[in-house]
């Protein structure tokens, strides 16, 4: 992945974060609110919005510092992090369906792997 992808995505993610976020607090509070799912909901938005944060440093980082290729690795992780973790519970939230949390925590871990991988970077390569 390159840095101006990763830019590019933190953008673009980053919006759709405050978008998503704004939908649930206006639109979608009296739904959430009668199935006890806000907390579920901001929990993903809140998740989601910090990944975009560090990811959009990790794209400037790579940008200044393209040499660090386990970046785009950390990437990609963060992204499916994203997807699966705070996708599946928007999904949740919105349907009802509760055997989508059982793929929660494989998002979670891929977060989490991201977050090692800065740690491997960080090591090996500055």
């Amino acid at each position: 992945m390159t840095a101006r992808l990763i830019i590019q995505l933190a953008g673009l993610l980053g919006a759709l974060s405050v978008g998503i976020g704004a939908f649930g607090a206006h639109g979608l509070r009296a739904m959430l609110t009668a199935t006890n799912r806000l907390e579920t909901f901001e929990t993903a938005v809140r998740y989601q919005f910090y990944h975009v944060l560090a990811l959009l440093a990790i794209g400037i980082l790579y940008q200044v510092r393209p040499e660090l290729r386990g970046l785009g690795t950390v990437a990609w992780l963060w992204l499916g992090g994203m997807l699966i973790f705070s996708g599946s519970l928007y999904v949740l939230c919105l349907t009802g369906i509760t055997k989508l949390g059982a793929i929660t925590p494989i998002g979670g871990l891929l977060l989490i792997a991201g977050w090692v991988m800065v740690f491997v970077v960080a090591m090996r390569q500055l």
